[in-house]
C-alpha cells in the first residue's frame, strides 16, 4: 500500500492566517491615520516659519511689515489658508488653518509688538 501526500494548506490554517492578518491591520490603520493629520500640521507650521523669513527680508529693505504675500513673494503649501492679520512697522501677526486638520483650530505665529494673544514672539502656537 502506497501512501501520497497532498500539498497545500488546510482550511483552518488559511483562516488563522485570514485573522492574524485582519489584527495587525486593526492596530496599524488608526496609526496611520493619526500620522497624516500630523503631517498636514507640520505643514501648517513649517509655512508660518517660512512667513516669518520673508516677513524679516521684507522688514529689513522697507523699514515695515506687510499683510500681503505678493509682495512677501511668498506662497502657502497645499491645502493651507494663510491670513496675515496685522502687518506694522512695530510687529505683524498671521494665522494659518487647514480643512483636513480636525484635531486643533488652526495654528499663529507674531513678532514685535501685535503678538498680542498669541503667545511668545516669533513661536508658532497651535490650539
Amino acid at each position: 500500500m502506497r501512501f501520497t501526500v497532498k500539498k497545500g494548506f488546510t482550511l483552518i490554517e488559511l483562516l488563522i492566517v485570514v485573522v492574524i492578518i485582519g489584527i495587525l491591520a486593526a492596530i496599524a490603520i488608526p496609526k496611520f491615520a493619526s500620522t497624516k493629520e500630523k503631517a498636514y500640521i507640520a505643514s501648517m507650521k513649517s509655512d508660518l516659519k517660512n512667513l516669518a523669513t520673508s516677513e524679516e527680508a521684507y522688514y529689513s529693505d522697507k523699514n515695515t511689515y506687510s499683510t500681503d504675500t505678493t509682495l512677501l513673494n511668498f506662497n502657502t503649501s497645499t491645502g493651507n489658508v494663510l491670513n496675515i492679520l496685522t502687518g506694522t512697522n512695530t510687529g505683524w501677526s498671521a494665522s494659518i488653518t487647514n480643512a483636513r486638520v480636525s484635531s486643533i483650530t488652526g495654528c499663529k505665529i507674531g513678532s514685535g509688538t501685535d503678538t498680542t494673544g498669541i503667545g511668545v514672539d516669533g513661536v508658532v502656537v497651535c490650539n
